[in-house]
């Protein structure tokens, strides 16, 4: 039996071990990417720009040409490239005049627009967003190259197509958890990355558990607060795509926002914590924008006004951990409510 052809744009980390997923789940993966040198690599069973060890199926090949990649007639493609580079690619892509599932495991947010992924590209793309699914979950994606256990949700407006693609992803070691949810389940993948910065910082600066402990919940108050006024369901941030995609990427290494967190908390300035990064670290462009669409909803969100003044008004990491412990006393939980 011939298997199902999936396409993935994007030859990153993420990219890569998706592709990998997808392989073990029994289809043959077309990955397309602009660096020549990694699509190369890729060829000969390995990406060591991005997962150096991590021998890859022989149902991986990879292309520089966008074109003969979607003349592969997939059932599914993947855009797994830089929040950037989304909207250039999807319509490159020419997605209306192919019949295939979109799975978006972009964790960024429009500069402008403040949209999230699956709207940019479905309007980019030119279809309709019931055709589109966005996964999110703690994938740090070494630990899934190396096949250890996983999950994720994969959040659709169809539950028809989330349902497909959850299906289409499953193997052994990756399970998918279905949800309709998809604002709350791209918020909190874009939203947690800030977090994860800040908790970097704190524990670059030497900090211990209880900080990190701390900033994770009420940075989960945060990211809650803000996905309710954009219409999210409150269930959401205590699944796979909230509180389990905030542990894995505040707890880890492995994660580049955490890793970016933690070079500015030792006291590297911002260009130079960045240029020891592997790759894209989502949360650096994505703070801004969150903290301006959080203003325009009337979203209280101090974490993320901390890293925001790191990152772009001067502030150390010492005054971000200062501005947040001399708020005033309220209440615990998601919600706000000040002490007299």
């Amino acid at each position: 039996m011939t298997s199902q052809n999936v396409v993935v744009l994007g030859t990153g980390a993420w990219g890569t071990t998706f592709s990998q997923v997808l392989a073990d789940a029994g289809l043959s993966v077309t990955m397309w990417g602009r660096n020549q040198a990694v699509v190369e690599f890729i060829n000969e069973g390995e990406n060591p720009t991005y997962l150096p060890g991590i021998e890859l199926s022989e149902q991986i090949r990879a292309t520089t040409d966008i074109g003969e990649a979607m003349a592969t007639d997939p059932v599914m493609v993947v855009v797994a490239v830089p929040s950037y580079a989304v909207a250039e690619t999807v319509s490159q892509a020419n997605l209306a005049s192919i019949d295939a599932h979109i799975v978006s495991l972009v964790k960024g947010i429009d500069l402008e627009t403040y949209h999230t992924m699956v709207h940019v590209i479905a309007e980019s793309a030119g279809i309709s967003e019931d055709r589109i699914a966005a996964l999110s979950g703690p994938n740090l994606s070494r630990e899934i190259a190396q096949r250890q256990p996983a999950a994720a949700a994969i959040a659709s407006s169809s539950f028809d197509t989330a349902k497909k693609v959850a299906q289409l992803c499953h193997t052994h070691y990756f399970r998918c958890y279905v949800s309709t949810d998809v604002i709350g389940c791209e918020i909190a993948g874009v939203a947690k990355n800030v977090i994860a910065m800040a908790i970097g910082a704190a524990e670059g600066m030497g900090l211990g558990a209880n900080t990190r402990a701390t900033l994770i919940s009420r940075g989960l108050a945060e990211i809650t607060r803000l996905g309710i006024a954009m219409g999210a369901k409150p269930g959401t941030f205590s699944g796979l795509a909230g509180v389990g995609d905030l542990i894995a990427t505040c707890s880890s290494k492995l994660s580049r926002n955490y890793s970016l967190g933690f070079h500015l908390g030792q006291g590297r300035t911002l260009k130079d914590s960045l240029s020891r990064l592997p790759g894209v670290a989502e949360g650096a462009r994505s703070a801004k924008p969150i903290l301006q669409l959080a203003n325009s909803l009337d979203v209280d969100m101090p974490i993320t006004r901390g890293v925001v003044a790191v990152l772009h008004e001067g502030a150390t990491a010492e005054q971000m951990g200062e501005m947040l412990l001399s708020r005033p006393q309220k209440t615990d939980g998601w919600e706000i409510e000040l002490l007299d």
